[in-house]
């Protein structure tokens, strides 16, 4: 191996991706960072009418007879929210959240793009350039490059085996296998062996911004980590949803000990149910509980922090309305996106909704979209994050007029 190639697969294997000749930002305010996204991804598409059911629709059960959730107060039945409208009953953990109305749903929302494909879908959710393949960056990495403040390594973060689309681009990233994982010491915690690699990379000019800043990343997850012994436990490989609540208090704690990390991707995988799904009980309901006690965990641990942040769960597709032989759902088009946060204009379900009807239904098998998913963003992106209509046009370029904005956020 080359010397060259031998410094580039080290900056990688830190996981840190940092464009040559990347700028800082002129600070803007005395805690640029004050204000927090948390994005998590539910990879495989999430039955979003099982998650938010339409209970009040007489023609819910009717197209969902063995998996449709029962009516509010019945065995298994969903958790009232609106008295139309109930929430599945393996989330009664965020129950009180939506009761502080710091939770909300924005339903029959989506990509405008027809594909059912996991991976174009979940391309387009990560690009938010639906249709278009060949968008260079992630939105989140378009987002941290258009917010005040000194730029640092760890200012947007992601959780999982590999980078993902949504972090890619010209801005600086840190991906972590998990977030337990990170905060092991390696080996160049070792003086020594950190000194032999400093009079390395001092040789290249090329690399030696990408080989500090991978290294003050890794420095400030092992400071954040000091407190909190509990983070050492092993937890390798892309989070599942029976891990999430773990790794949801780790990733509450390092951002309470490091207030540089401001923009945070998790991505949770298992919801593609094709067979054997469940209503209230099942497949589809052991994969929600822990998800739903990992965002109660996140947010009880963020403490006063949650009040700045805002959580967003969304998935690349919904499912199809009517259930198939198999006892499960095929892939659909329009679905649920969750807010949580204090923030968050909570207590609602949000959304153009049509029903589920049959002359509602998009090609008469499931949720038309109704609200583009980038109008959510954007509404995060400019009352939470502060940024201005231009900005807003370089983190989602080619979007739509914004024509409902629900009023999510608060002021």
């Amino acid at each position: 191996m080359q010397r060259r190639d031998f410094l580039n697969a080290l900056a990688l294997g830190a996981g840190l991706v940092l464009p040559l000749g990347a700028h800082a930002w002129a600070a803007t305010g005395s805690t640029p960072t004050r204000k927090k996204l948390v994005v998590v991804m539910l990879r495989g598409a999430v039955d979003g009418l099982n998650v938010v059911a339409p209970v009040g629709d007489e023609n819910y059960l009717r197209l969902r007879p063995t998996i449709g959730l029962a009516a509010p107060g019945m065995e298994g039945g969903a958790l009232d929210l609106d008295g139309y409208f109930g929430l599945h009953p393996a989330l009664a953990g965020l129950q009180p959240l939506w009761q502080q109305r710091k939770l909300a749903f924005v339903h029959a929302s989506g990509s405008p793009d027809a594909t059912r494909s996991h991976f174009d879908a979940q391309d387009y959710m990560e690009s938010a350039t639906p249709g278009r393949k060949n968008t260079p960056d992630g939105w989140m990495n378009r987002l941290v490059a258009a917010l005040p403040g000194t730029a640092t390594p760890s200012r947007l973060l992601g959780v999982g085996p590999v980078l993902p689309r949504i972090l890619s681009g010209g801005a600086a990233a840190v991906n972590l296998p998990n977030v337990a994982g990170a905060a092991k010491a390696d080996i160049l915690d070792k003086p020594e062996m950190a000194a032999a690699f400093d009079q390395l990379y001092a040789g290249s000019t090329r690399l030696a911004r990408a080989y500090a800043d991978g290294r003050a990343a890794h420095r400030e997850v092992m400071d954040a980590a000091v407190e909190t012994p509990q983070m050492m436990a092993a937890d390798r490989g892309a989070p599942l949803p029976n891990g999430f609540p773990d790794d949801a208090a780790r990733l509450a704690s390092l951002m309470r000990n490091d207030p540089k990390i401001q923009l945070a991707f998790v991505a949770l995988g298992g919801w593609d149910t094709h067979a054997s799904q469940g209503a209230g009980t099942g497949q589809l309901a052991n994969r929600l509980a822990p998800l739903g006690q990992g965002l109660a965990v996140l947010a009880d641990r963020l403490g006063p922090l949650f009040d700045d942040t805002m959580v967003l769960v969304m998935s690349e597709f919904g499912r199809t309305a009517r259930e198939n032989g198999n006892g499960g759902t095929d892939h659909g088009h329009g679905n649920v996106m969750w807010l949580l946060g204090g923030k968050v204009n909570g207590g609602k379900v949000y959304g153009e909704w049509e029903g589920v009807g049959d002359q509602a239904l998009n090609e008469g098998r499931d949720l038309p979209v109704t609200t583009d998913f980038r109008t959510v963003l954007a509404q995060i992106a400019e009352r939470h994050l502060l940024l201005s209509d231009k900005q807003l046009g370089q983190v989602f370029p080619a979007m739509p007029q914004r024509t409902a904005s629900f009023g999510l956020v608060k002021a």
